[in-house]
């Protein structure tokens, strides 16, 4: 059944950049904060740097509760689940940091995601250092067809362009302060380096 393993390496990282779905958690310290669960996709937006640590774009959205706990705490895990093939759930728990726009780290991160990648809405690239990384069966896991991303929300980036992304960020009643009044995403939004 579940093993851990001491890193992210062949088969484990071969079936966790293969996935065009992953899920995040987090929870800010207090106990009655909200426990956070948030889907990512668009392909490509999700790294393995070396064997402890991945890395993954934060694109805009109507909240900021993965950032603004991560700001408080650090904690995260990071989950995939196999919709075809063998049975298997992937848990990455670990420490994550988001690396907003004006971090001098930025741009050195972004060199490793495909450049068709990026775009309009980019917030922040969030590295996760892996403290336990473990699977286990997907026995209950439905079997289904991936068919394609969904372009729904780049296009809607695209169309509201650079120029408008901060004034959009802080029209969001939690992308500057999250659900628990936690500081999430810095306003306004830091301009882009290039």
């Amino acid at each position: 059944m579940g093993k851990t393993y001491k890193c992210i390496e062949g088969r484990l990282r071969k079936f966790i950049e293969s996935q065009p779905v992953f899920f995040t958690a987090t929870a800010p310290l207090t106990e009655d904060g909200h426990v956070n669960v948030s889907p990512k996709g668009r392909s490509g937006t999700l790294v393995v740097l070396d064997e402890l640590t991945l890395a993954y774009l934060d694109f805009g959205g109507s909240t900021a509760e993965t950032i603004a706990h991560l700001r408080e705490n650090g904690r995260i895990t990071l989950m995939w689940c196999a919709f075809t093939g063998p049975p298997t759930v992937v848990r990455v728990h670990g420490r994550g940091e988001p690396v907003f726009r004006d971090d001098p780290r930025f741009d050195g991160l972004m060199r490793h995601f495909d450049p068709s990648v990026d775009g309009s809405g980019l917030r922040a690239v969030v590295l996760v250092r892996a403290e336990r990384v473990s699977d286990s069966c997907g026995f209950a896991v439905p079997i289904m067809d991936y068919r394609e991303d969904r372009d729904m929300h780049a296009e809607y980036f695209d169309r509201k362009g650079e120029e408008n992304f901060s004034t959009y960020c802080e029209g969001k009643e939690y992308v500057g302060t999250s659900i628990d009044g936690l500081p999430a995403l810095p306003l306004p939004v830091p301009p882009r380096a290039n």
